[in-house]
């Protein structure tokens, strides 16, 4: 697999049959993420992703989001160059949107 772009209506017709070998990393800060957060996501902020490289590897498909999908798109590049290639970045839009949208949030 190598890593790719996805947009947001295409992720929440996805995001519902996740499978367990799928993470939904959200790289906002902390309390961002406490504030609304997608269901089963995961936080690591944007600034620590590197040092879970490792761990993020293990996973078949790493789906990452922020907020507008700025964040989103450093986490990326980020974790490319630790040599992962499970990504999919949601690069056009993040929580904004998908709350906008009415997708379910979990506080």
């Amino acid at each position: 697999m190598s890593n790719k772009l996805m947009a947001l209506d295409e992720f929440f017709n996805l995001h519902k049959t996740l499978k367990k070998d799928e993470l939904i990393l959200d790289v906002r800060r902390p309390e961002e993420f406490q504030a609304g957060h997608i269901e089963n996501a995961r936080n690591i902020p944007v600034d620590q992703v590197a040092g879970f490289a490792d761990e993020l590897r293990k996973y078949s498909t790493v789906y990452i989001h922020c907020k507008r999908g700025g964040r989103a798109k450093t986490a990326l590049e980020v974790l490319s160059n630790a040599g992962l290639s499970n990504l999919v970045c949601i690069h056009d839009a993040g929580m904004d949107q998908w709350m906008e949208a009415g997708y379910p949030v979990k506080n």
